[in-house]
């Protein structure tokens, strides 16, 4: 197992060699979830990595990584547990078939645990090869507010209670991130148990060491010229602006059809990768994407005479 970081410096670096970029502020609440043994809360547009933090953070530390992808009408039979309905109702059967069924002895048998099936948040207590897991609850936003009730005994006290079984706590708590798109509020109850953080768009400069470490396959003068782009299209009246990963998905695109620069043509061609609504592309296609192009070379070429 390896140690969680000691500093806001050792966590920006264990971040950085394991390929994520992280501003300070992102750095020094994490390290604080980490040495306060508090959940993180991630609120940010899609696509500008918050669940990737706790992608690197389990790889980083060699933590086993359960992730609870969240949705509408998720339950605790998905989201917890649930019995084993089939074995248990084979169990039944045997006992009836050899006649000796004693029904409270039955009644324990059947709901011993070697046949509760054991989803992610249940998981996340158990100890995976000698430490505390990460658990990223991914998207809460997509739930609604009785999954979100159900949550606090978890973050609060780290344990769950079966009705069958009793109550099941970690001996040793799970590193919790848990994000949200922002598509609804979530309540201040599961917020204040939690450290905050809000995950913006990157700077140009910040945006473009993530494409250098993404997409090292990429020249940097396309690197450049992509993360320019992507940057002045982010300030257009779009439906979903482009995230870091539309960016890195598109300079990967961009060299796989050996491109060297960005032309019209190819952005046109293209437009699909950055963007994901068919209004935001009729909007950008054709002349826009010529005049934002242009606005970028300029400004590009400005910078090189300086």
């Amino acid at each position: 197992m390896i140690p969680t970081p000691s500093s806001v410096d050792e966590t920006l670096t264990l971040l950085q060699q394991n390929g994520y970029i992280a501003d300070r502020a992102l750095a020094t609440v994490l390290f604080l979830s980490l040495k306060m043994g508090r959940p993180l809360f991630l609120e940010g547009e899609a696509g500008v990595g918050k669940t990737e933090i706790a992608k690197v953070l389990a790889a980083s530390l060699n933590r086993r990584l359960i992730r609870l992808q969240c949705y509408e009408g998720l339950d605790i039979a998905s989201a917890v547990y649930e019995w084993n309905y089939p074995a248990q109702m084979i169990e039944i059967r045997l006992a009836e078939a050899s006649g000796t069924l004693d029904r409270e002895r039955l009644g324990a048998d059947i709901f011993a645990e070697r046949f509760l099936i054991r989803r992610p948040l249940l998981q996340a207590l158990e100890l995976a090869a000698g430490a505390p897991p990460v658990l990223l609850v991914d998207e809460l936003d997509r739930t609604d507010e009785a999954f979100e009730a159900f949550l606090l005994e978890i973050l609060s006290d780290y344990q769950i209670s079966i009705p069958e079984l009793g109550t099941i706590r970690a001996e040793h708590p799970p590193i919790v991130i848990i994000t949200s798109n922002r598509t609804r509020e979530v309540h201040d109850a599961l917020k204040r148990r939690c450290l905050y953080h809000w995950v913006g768009y990157p700077s140009a400069e910040r945006e473009l060491e993530i494409v250098r470490a993404r997409a090292s396959g990429a020249s940097a003068a396309l690197s450049a010229e992509v993360v320019a782009f992507v940057q002045a299209l982010r300030s257009e009246d779009l439906f979903k602006r482009p995230g870091i990963a539309e960016t890195i998905d598109w300079i990967s695109a961009l060299d796989a059809l050996d491109r060297i620069s960005l032309d019209p043509t190819t952005i046109n061609e293209t437009l699909g990768v950055l963007l994901k609504y068919q209004d935001d592309i009729a909007r950008m296609e054709g002349s826009e994407a010529h005049r934002l192009l242009a606005e970028v070379q300029a400004e590009i070429a400005a910078r090189a005479r300086l």
